[in-house]
C-alpha cells in the first residue's frame, strides 16, 4: 500500500481486470517457487518506523507535507494521517554486527528527520499510541494528501456497504464505544515493524514461528495502554487497527473468521505461497490499480498483499541484481518508547524466531494455531501480567516464561546468525531488565500519569524527554 495511484475512482470493468491478473501472478508465484525461483537465501533484516509530529504542547501538528518536502530524505514518507510519517532504514545482512549498524543508521535517521521537525517548531516522537490524541484529530480534514489514502477510505467503505465502523474495546480499567465514518483512526496506531528476510524452503517455520513469538513481543514491547483518556489494553493497537479498517471477505462482515486485519487463517503447511493463495481465494480486490507486470514482478499481487493487513504478513521482493526473495513482516510492535528499546525488542524477534523456526521439533506441532492466537491477544491485553499456554500445553506467567525459557532461546538463535555474545546479550539484556523491573512502556504511561494526577499533557512531556535521553524504558523514573 506504499504505491501512489493515478486516480481514486474505480469501475467494475478495473475490478475484474485486477482479479484475472491477480489469477495469474498467483499461478504463475506458485511455479515460481516450484522451480527455485526463490533464489537469495540469506537472512536479511530490515525494519520500519512510524512516528508521530507534534506541537510543543505534545498534540499532533497536521504538517507533514511541509515537513517531508523540508526534510527531504528518501529514507521518510507519508503515512494515512498528515501528523505521522514512516522511517526507514537500508536492509542489512544478519551477521556479526548487523543490530548495530541498523541501530546507527536508524539513529542518524532520527536524528536528521528530529532537526527537521525543530526547524517547523515540531517535534517528533515515537509512541504506540499518542496519549493526547482526540477524537476529533482523527478526521478526513487531516488525511494524508495521496490519492492513495483517500481510495482506502472509500473502499473499505465500500466494502462496508457504507455502515460506520463500530470501535468496541473493553479495557483493563475502561471501555471504549464509538461509532466512526471513516478509517482514521487507524492513523492512531504507529508501529515498528521489523523485516526478516529467510531462505524460501524454511519461510513456513519461520512464518509460524513468527506467529507464536507474538505473545511474548506484545508482552515485553507493550506501549499503548491509552486511547482518549481511556486506559484500555496494554497495547491498545491490536484491537484498535483491527477494528478501524474492518472489513471481511467475501463472505462479507458475517463471516467473523476472515478479516483483513488479524492473526490470519492459521499455520502454514507446505509454503508460504499458500497464504498468496488465501490472499486471492478469500479477499476481496480493495484497489483494483492497472500495472504494468512486465515492469514489476507480480505487480497485482504485492498490491494486493499490501491491502491485507496480518499481524504477520508474508511478502516478496528482488534485490538489485533482481535475485527473489521472501520475507516476513512482524507488525505487532508498537513505535518507541526508545530507539534502543525498539532494537532490542527487534533482536529478541530475530533470536527467537531463529531458535523456534530451526527446533528439532516444530513448535506449531505443539502448539495449536488458536492457542498461539489466544496467547497474543492476552498479551496484547494484558501485558507482562498475561498467562499463555506454551509448547509443554500447560499455562504459564507470560513474565516468567521469557526470563526463564524464551530469552536464552532468542540468544541461541541471534548466535546461529553468527552475532557475537556481547552484541546479541547487550540487546537481550535490555529486554530482560525491562522484564525484571515489569517496566514496558505501558507500565511506565499508566504509573506517570497516576504520579501526575491525570494530567496527560504532562506525562507525554515527560515521556518525550526520557525519550530524548536514549535510555531504555526501564530505566526511566516514575
Amino acid at each position: 500500500m506504499g504505491r501512489e495511484i493515478a486516480r481514486t475512482v474505480f469501475t467494475e470493468a478495473d475490478f475484474a481486470r485486477f482479479r484475472d491478473r491477480l489469477r495469474a501472478e498467483t499461478a504463475r508465484l506458485e511455479a515460481f517457487a516450484l522451480a527455485g525461483g526463490f533464489s537469495d537465501e540469506r537472512f536479511v533484516a530490515g525494519f520500519e518506523l512510524e512516528a508521530w509530529l507534534l506541537d510543543h504542547s505534545g498534540y499532533p501538528s497536521p504538517i507533514n507535507e511541509a515537513y517531508l518536502g523540508h526534510l527531504n530524505s528518501p529514507w521518510v514518507v507519508p503515512e494515512l494521517s498528515r501528523y505521522n510519517v514512516e522511517l526507514n532504514v537500508a536492509p542489512l545482512p544478519l551477521g556479526p554486527g548487523a543490530l548495530g549498524e541498523l541501530e546507527r543508521a536508524l539513529a542518524a535517521t532520527w536524528a536528521s528527520s528530529q532537526a527537521a521537525a525543530h526547524d517547523m517548531d515540531a517535534v517528533l516522537a515515537m509512541i504506540g499510541i499518542l496519549p493526547t490524541i482526540r477524537q476529533r484529530d482523527l478526521s478526513l480534514a487531516h488525511i494524508s494528501a495521496l490519492n492513495r489514502y483517500a481510495a482506502l477510505n472509500e473502499q473499505i467503505l465500500r466494502q462496508r456497504g457504507g455502515r460506520p465502523i463500530h470501535i468496541r474495546i473493553a479495557g483493563r480499567q475502561d471501555s471504549l464505544d464509538i461509532l466512526c465514518p471513516d478509517v482514521m483512526l487507524e492513523a492512531a496506531t504507529t508501529s515498528f515493524q521489523v523485516h526478516l528476510q529467510v531462505p524460501e524452503p524454511a519461510s513456513p517455520r519461520y512464518y509460524n514461528a513468527s506467529l507464536i513469538s507474538c505473545a511474548p513481543l506484545l508482552g515485553v514491547g507493550a506501549n499503548s495502554p491509552y486511547l482518549f483518556r481511556r486506559r484500555l489494553w496494554e497495547e491498545t493497537r491490536i484491537p484498535l487497527f483491527e477494528q478501524a479498517v474492518e472489513a471481511g471477505g467475501y463472505g462479507g462482515l458475517g463471516d467473523r473468521r476472515v478479516r483483513r486485519v488479524g492473526f490470519g487463517l492459521g499455520y502454514v503447511g507446505g509454503r508460504l505461497t499458500e497464504l498468496f493463495r488465501e490472499n486471492l481465494d478469500c479477499f476481496p480486490v480493495l484497489m483494483p490499480v492497472q500495472i504494468d507486470g512486465d515492469a514489476e514482478p507480480f505487480a497485482h499481487l504485492r498490491l494486493h498483499n499490501g491491502s491485507i493487513w496480518r499481524w504477520v504478513r508474508p511478502l516478496i521482493g528482488f534485490d538489485a541484481a533482481g535475485r527473489a526473495h521472501v520475507r516476513i513482516e512482524q507488525r505487532v510492535l508498537p513505535s518507541g518508547p526508545s530507539l534502543v528499546d525498539m532494537l532490542a525488542n527487534a533482536a529478541f524477534y530475530y533470536g527467537l524466531v531463529r531458535a523456534l523456526a530451526e527446533a528439532h521439533t516444530p513448535p506449531e506441532a505443539d502448539l495449536g494455531f488458536e492457542a498461539a492466537k489466544a496467547n497474543a491477544y492476552a498479551a496484547a491485553r494484558d501485558g507482562l501480567g498475561a498467562e499463555v499456554v506454551w509448547l509443554d500445553g500447560r499455562r504459564h506467567a507470560l513474565r516468567g516464561l521469557v526470563l526463564d525459557e524464551l530469552l536464552p532461546l532468542a540468544r541461541q538463535g541471534l548466535a546461529a546468525y553468527g552475532l557475537a555474545d556481547a552484541e546479541a546479550g547487550g540487546y537481550l539484556d535490555i529486554v530482560g531488565l525491562r522484564v525484571r523491573t515489569c517496566q514496558t512502556g505501558a507500565v511506565w504511561q499508566v504509573r506517570r500519569l497516576e504520579r501526575r494526577g491525570g494530567d496527560v499533557v504532562r506525562m507525554m512531556a515527560d515521556y518525550l524527554e526520557n525519550q530524548r535521553s536514549g535510555a531504555p524504558v526501564h530505566e526511566w523514573e516514575i
